[in-house]
């Protein structure tokens, strides 16, 4: 994949099953990105990687039960809370120039879970 000024990288650390990932979205088209999964050790994200070549503009934006890059996570077996198919289209979002390179987190509150 060479790059381009809207190519997008994410390190993701999904967080307790410690298997994280690369994500990769390059340009290809006016209306596409190709999707690149890489260094993971977890067989579902290995083989949704695998799956997915390109996301088109209008696949992006589907809803989420349409949507091809939760489809093929579904067929690949990814557990339903895992990080990584959204990820994906964040990776695609920012490679398409629709939204800035900008960090997600969630993070659990320890004050809250000993009350």
């Amino acid at each position: 994949m060479s790059q381009s000024t809207n190519d997008a990288c994410i390190a993701v650390d999904p967080g307790a099953c410690g298997f994280t990932c690369v994500i990769r979205a390059h340009p290809v088209e006016k209306r596409s990105v190709a999707i690149e999964i890489s260094e993971s050790e977890c067989q579902q994200i290995n083989k949704l990687g695998g799956r997915l070549e390109t996301i088109s503009l209008r696949e992006l934006f589907m809803p989420l039960t349409q949507n091809p890059v939760y489809k093929a996570a579904q067929a690949c077996g990814c557990h339903a809370s895992c990080t990584i198919p959204a990820a994906v289209l964040k990776a695609a979002e920012v490679a398409m120039g629709m939204a800035v390179a900008r960090s997600v987190r969630f993070s659990f509150d320890p004050k809250k879970e000993d009350a």
